[in-house]
């Protein structure tokens, strides 16, 4: 995968239509070239499925500042635990263990990895009018317990990290996987973070893929933000973030490819410096 990569947060999308095992073998490759790397998953696609089938749709709403997400009452938090730090984060800590990663898996919440103030309520445009939503159980992660990661990283561990975090009054919370992501690049001064999803990177205009724009620089980034649709609104935020905390460079990257890190480190996407 050509020269030595420095220390590499990757981020898995939870959308629908991203397969995680060419996503395995990248990392399996990585790590066997003595690449330090932190995995954090999403996974909102698949915990809406089973949100459904346990007869508690999800309602996604926009905040607003405009970003999409979804309404996370205390059952919906129980039943995102589940699948997220559940189903999701050991089937990938298997795939991982197979291929003969040190893969450990945790969340959030596992020894105050992740902290944040609880944002009890969340005020929303809905119908052309503002409301206000109570009973929110979902925050911002403020705080990363990085020397928990560093010593499993110095042991040969390979973190894989579900996105809940615990609040200051011990309360565990919903959290944005690719802002949780970039709060975790910042806190281990990463080298890149990569944001992968179902789409190319950021499109001039959604959802045409050949509008793919190929570099942003942080001076520039607020200026892009009128592109992003949907839930990249979310990772443009998330890396400049980031960036701001001093993570090199971020890469929104496509995670519907046969090999989806590798083709990022190649400067697939939007390359975000």
């Amino acid at each position: 995968m050509g020269d030595q990569v420095g220390l590499l947060v990757v981020k898995m999308g939870g959308a629908a239509g991203v397969d995680p095992e060419p996503l395995c073998d990248d990392v399996a490759a990585l790590v066997g070239q003595g690449t330090p790397l932190v995995l954090v998953h999403g996974g909102s696609h698949e915990s809406d499925v089973i949100a459904r089938r346990l007869g508690k749709p999800p309602r996604h709403v926009t905040s607003i500042s405009g970003h999409q997400s979804r309404y996370t009452d205390r059952e919906t938090l129980e039943i995102f635990a589940m699948v997220t730090a559940g189903r999701i984060n050991k089937l990938l800590v298997e795939r991982l263990q197979r291929r003969g990663v040190r893969a450990l898996g945790l969340s959030g919440v596992d020894g105050r990895l992740l902290e944040g103030k609880r944002k009890s309520s969340l005020k929303i445009v809905e119908d052309g009018k503002v409301k206000v939503l109570h009973d929110e159980w979902s925050g911002v992660v403020e705080r990363v317990h990085a020397p928990l990661l560093l010593m499993l990283l110095n042991q040969g561990y390979l973190p894989v990290i579900a996105p809940l975090a615990i609040s200051y009054a011990g309360e565990m919370l919903n959290v944005d996987g690719d802002r949780a992501a970039a709060a975790v690049a910042a806190a281990l001064n990463a080298d890149t973070l990569i944001l992968l999803t179902n789409v190319p990177g950021l499109l001039r205009a959604y959802p045409d893929e050949s509008t793919l724009i190929p570099h942003i620089s942080r001076a520039d980034i607020e200026g892009y933000f009128s592109c992003a649709q949907g839930r990249m609104k979310r990772k443009l935020l998330g890396a400049q973030e980031a960036l701001n905390g001093g993570v090199r460079q971020v890469i929104l990257a496509d995670g519907r490819t046969a090999s989806p890190i590798r083709q990022a480190l190649m400067g697939k996407g939007t390359v975000v410096r």
